[in-house]
């Protein structure tokens, strides 16, 4: 291909043949284009020198998929699964150059409609963004599109309807702390029909469970499960059906429990597996909340013999009742959690990062450009305390020193610093607004480093989770 001097560079793997044409991602100074040597039927294309150029935008990537299939997102494989949550839009490259070898199903596309709000991003970018990267290390062994914590049908509705596949379920606006009640007043949760249903389903009864033996509900505490969960139920029947409708050929579909006060004990797993199947829906992993502290950007805070109880305890239901993963959120840097939860959820788990490729962007910035990195941590720490609001963090930023007082060398010393990750962590939204050209522009004129630093971070991740092996 010949090119006017504006294009930087040609990825020499994303090039691919259709027919007599020839196509190619390229980058064109702060920009990334897709590079035509002809004209295609329904990819909207501008002259470019002696050759084409068409935007990477949603538009372009569904006529892509028609001419690749295998660029469309599908439903996880069997085994284990990882997403990878890309909040800048330019992460994916180095997830994949991470999943070289790697013994795991990759979400490449993942975000939540809170990333979404604070990043001013929208399903159909992020969806494009992953494809687009995924075209540029020419990755083809399939990918899955997450559409995280959705807080209501119209945005599951607007993520099916653009092709994604894997829909999480946030019901977490519809649990009742039902601790707080009376015993008379959780009566007043659920019709007198239901009740009268539930009773005859579930008390009385014993629920043999391998691994963990008899289970059974007297009717006081199958009272209080029944009304913590009933809404947030109803609520994923409705969606679990909604997707069903516009998605009759299938769909994976995860129940996220895990924004809770407490964590979640057998009983209320078990309750939740038997509701589920008695509503005729099918999930493909659950997220529980487990017991200790997991934070946004620092590792596991608790006691690591009851993380690997209640992993044990919830992968046993899950194994009798579906079979279906047990998920991980917060997921990105647990260390110390993750070879136990591979080996006791017998390498059937999805775990889920995000903010942690975001983090690394930050760490490269404050390598490659210090002034700019010191301008993203001063907006942090201002912004900081109202950003973490929505966000579990128990970062202070009055215990970390202010831009003005670190040198250059001490910058990178600040992600080794846990309140330093977590307020670097939550403030993306602030920063992106502010200054998110600013970043972008930075990490493209070093995409390089950047590529390598993500995938030598997530191979420590997949390493550390037992499915890829030192080479």
């Amino acid at each position: 291909m010949r090119l006017k001097k504006e294009v930087v560079c040609i990825y020499p793997s994303s090039i691919k043949q259709i027919n007599d044409a020839e196509i190619a991602l390229a980058r064109v100074s702060a920009d990334k284009i897709l590079v035509l040597s002809k004209p295609l039927s329904g990819i909207q294309a501008e002259p470019l020198g002696s050759v084409f150029m068409a935007r990477l935008n949603y538009e372009t990537a569904v006529k892509l998929m028609r001419f690749f299939p295998e660029l469309r997102p599908r439903r996880l494989s069997d085994g284990p699964s990882f997403g990878f949550g890309d909040r800048l839009g330019l992460a994916t490259p180095g997830h994949v150059r991470a999943l070289k070898k790697a013994k795991v199903f990759p979400v490449l596309a993942q975000q939540s409609m809170r990333e979404n709000a604070r990043t001013g991003r929208t399903f159909a970018q992020v969806f494009a963004d992953a494809l687009f990267g995924a075209v540029q290390e020419g990755y083809t062994q399939g990918f899955a599109a997450d559409a995280d914590h959705l807080k209501s049908l119209d945005q599951a509705e607007e993520a099916a309807k653009l092709g994604y596949t894997f829909f999480t379920c946030d019901p977490s606006d519809f649990l009742v702390q039902a601790e707080k009640l009376s015993f008379q007043e959780l009566k007043k949760y659920i019709p007198k029909n239901a009740w009268d249903t539930l009773k005859k389903e579930y008390v009385g009864l014993e629920f043999v469970i391998p691994g963990l033996g008899k289970v059974s509900f007297d009717e006081k505490e199958l009272l209080y499960i029944a009304v913590k969960y009933w809404r947030a139920l109803e609520f994923a029947e409705e969606m679990y059906k909604m997707l069903t409708k516009e998605l009759p050929e299938g769909f994976d579909f995860e129940l996220s429990v895990d924004e809770t006060v407490q964590p979640t004990t057998a009983k209320e797993h078990l309750f939740l597996a038997l509701e589920l199947s008695r509503r005729e829906i099918k999930i493909t992993s659950l997220a529980p909340r487990f017991p200790g502290t997991i934070e946004k950007a620092v590792d596991y805070m608790g006691d690591l013999e009851e993380f690997r109880r209640a992993v044990r305890t919830h992968t046993a239901i899950a194994e009798k009742f579906g079979p279906y993963r047990i998920s991980l959120h917060s997921g990105s840097d647990k260390w110390s959690l993750y070879s136990i939860f591979a080996k006791e959820t017998h390498g059937v788990w999805h775990v889920k990062t995000a903010g942690t490729s975001y983090l690394v962007a930050l760490r490269v910035l404050a390598h490659v450009s210090p002034a700019l990195f010191r301008e993203i941590f001063l907006l942090a720490c201002e912004r900081f305390p109202l950003d973490c609001q929505s966000y579990h963090v128990s970062a202070d930023p009055r215990s970390l020193p202010k831009p003005s007082e670190l040198n250059d060398a001490d910058l990178l010393k600040l992600f080794e610093n846990p309140a330093a990750r977590q307020i670097l962590h939550v403030t993306y939204g602030s920063v992106l607004q502010k200054l998110g050209d600013d970043v972008k522009r930075e990490l493209l004129g070093h995409e390089e480093n950047y590529y390598q630093a993500l995938a030598e971070h997530f191979e420590k991740h997949l390493k550390a989770l037992g499915v890829k092996e030192d080479v």
